[in-house]
């Protein structure tokens, strides 16, 4: 099996992330996507929706789509959520499976900062996916990355978790950024001060 995953804090999750991850499945012809939202992700802020609603926000988007999955692994786990521990978790539990990790251009020019990149590269292949204002340059990566990553097209979509809350907390409408359901699931539990 080819498995890609998404990870992210999905604070909330949004049109952008189905993007990527579609566009990455079709790119590489991987057999699934398994969403994986992080407990506490190394490199920002702590999330303002709990882990639990952040993998009902990713449930809700993705029940129509029959290749995309949830995996609350890292939620579970806790704490700072770094993706060295949770492939080699994964590798334990699925021998034999191949993991593709999707990340935006933003993440892909960061990679040399990633806790144990060089035993990660190693281990899984990462599929980088195009972002408004971030060009990807795989040459500024050291030798061992670029051999460790792939790039996957996609339509630029320059939306972020944070602008979202951002126009939320201004009383901005964000409707149409975030798929329906998930706005439906934000408005239901008044998460990021929307109102309908």
């Amino acid at each position: 099996m080819k498995i890609g995953i998404m990870g992210g804090t999905f604070d909330p999750l949004h049109i952008g992330h189905l993007l990527a991850a579609e566009s990455a499945r079709d790119s590489y012809q991987l057999d699934e996507v398994w969403f994986m939202p992080s407990h506490i992700p190394p490199h920002k802020d702590k999330a303002g929706a709990t882990g639990e609603q952040r993998l009902k926000m990713v449930a809700e988007a993705i029940k129509d789509h029959a290749s995309f999955r949830t995996l609350d692994i890292e939620v579970r786990r806790g704490g700072v959520s770094y993706t060295i521990d949770t492939i080699e978790e994964l590798h334990e539990m699925y021998p034999g499976f191949d993991f593709y990790f999707i990340i935006g251009a933003d993440m892909v020019n960061y990679l040399p900062n990633w806790d144990r990149i060089e035993d990660l590269s190693e281990m899984i292949t990462f599929i980088g996916v195009g972002r408004p204002g971030s060009p990807l340059d795989l040459l500024a990566l050291p030798s061992y990355l670029q051999r460790s990553v792939l790039l996957a097209d996609m339509p630029l979509v320059d939306i972020s978790s944070s602008e979202i809350r951002e126009k939320a907390e201004m009383g901005h409408s964000i409707r149409y950024m975030v798929p329906e359901r998930v706005y439906e699931y934000i408005i239901r539990s008044g998460l990021y001060e929307i109102q309908p």
